[in-house]
């Protein structure tokens, strides 16, 4: 078993507060804020830090399922859409749409798509949000 560890520190109220989040061992830490989540502030997002680890997840998961089943994958590069909308009970993230281009020599559409949607529904971080809707659109470049 292996443990991952970040951390976030937010100062002040809900509108008017900043913070900092940091993944591992400060292998990165950027600035988040009211507006950087809900408007068009400057900084991050924890929906967009999901959305990396989701796009970073799959990406990895795709290349091993590609390799498993007998395909050299050249690369895979993902990205990630995370809907946050504002419901009844308050704000919810509804929808992760991946949007994945694969590059892989000596496939078929219908192999590579079998895959890559195998690979959305098993990858760790998948499984971890089974509570939201994930879409993908995977494309063989």
């Amino acid at each position: 078993m292996s443990i991952h560890k970040s951390s976030a520190i937010w100062n002040g109220n809900l509108p008017e507060g900043n913070g900092k989040m940091t993944i591992g061992e400060k292998a990165w830490t950027g600035k988040y804020s009211f507006k950087s989540r809900f408007e068009d502030g400057t900084g991050t997002s924890p929906e967009e830090l999901i959305g990396a680890a989701h796009a970073g997840c799959f990406s990895m998961a795709f290349s091993h399922a590609l390799d498993g089943a007998g395909y050299t994958p050249g690369s895979v590069e993902t990205k990630a859409e995370v809907s946050l909308e504002k419901g009844e009970g308050g704000f919810s993230i509804t929808k992760i749409h991946l949007i994945s281009e694969g590059k892989v020599a000596n496939i078929s559409e219908e192999d590579f798509q079998k895959i890559a949607n195998d690979a959305k529904e098993n990858c760790p971080v998948s499984k971890a949000l089974k509570a939201v809707e994930i879409t993908l659109d995977a494309s063989l470049v």
